[in-house]
Parts: C-alpha cells; structure tokens; sequence
C-alpha cells in the first residue's frame, strides 16, 4: 500500500471517535479517526503524539491550556500531560503515535 486517501478511510469507519490503524513505520503507528462534536475525558500518555487535522477542528486543553487546531495543523501532546477533547471538536484527525505493541496487516 503507497497511497491512502484519509478523508475516505475516516468516512468509512462505523464509529466515531475509534481510530484505525493505516500504516506504521517501525514501531511508529499512523491512526485516522472522525471526530464528530463529543468531548471525550482526559486521557495522558507515556509517550508523546502528534495530532494532525487534516479537516475541520480540533479543541482540546492540554496540561490546563484550550488549544484549536484547525485543517492543516498539527498539534504534539508531549508524553505525560493530560489533555481532553472539548466539544464541537469535528472533521477528520490522524494522530501519529508510538506502538506498543506493533503488528503489521492491521491496515487497508
């Protein structure tokens, strides 16, 4: 697989909010998920991820700070900090993330 249309894969999926796996490099994981206006609780991580929206927009408050990232932007939550999706967050978002446990063939 060489090239992946997002907006599709986002589109296709039956649940907003559960990302799925496109490709990986390394132990690196590149996920596409479709936001669709609900917040979701605050979540922290040990390692850090980068947010990416590739349309529409992304709030969140990352360690106490609102943040919007818009279409085009990417947005890195460094390992550790809290941060939560608020409201209204909508569009289609990739996040790219370290993999604990990496497969390979869990994409289209």
């Amino acid at each position: 697989m060489n090239c992946v249309d997002i907006r599709s894969a986002a589109a296709e999926l039956p649940d907003a909010w559960s990302s799925f796996l496109l490709g990986q490099v390394g132990s690196t994981g590149v996920k596409v998920l479709r936001m669709d206006g609900r917040r979701l609780a605050p979540e922290s991580h040990d390692v850090a991820e980068a947010l990416l929206v590739v349309d529409g927009t992304l709030r969140l408050v990352a360690d106490g700070t609102e943040v919007e990232v818009r279409a085009g932007e990417m947005y890195i939550v460094e390992a550790d900090v809290e941060h939560a999706v608020c409201p209204g967050s909508h569009g289609t978002l990739v996040i790219i993330e370290h993999l604990s446990n990496p497969t390979q063939g869990q994409y289209r």
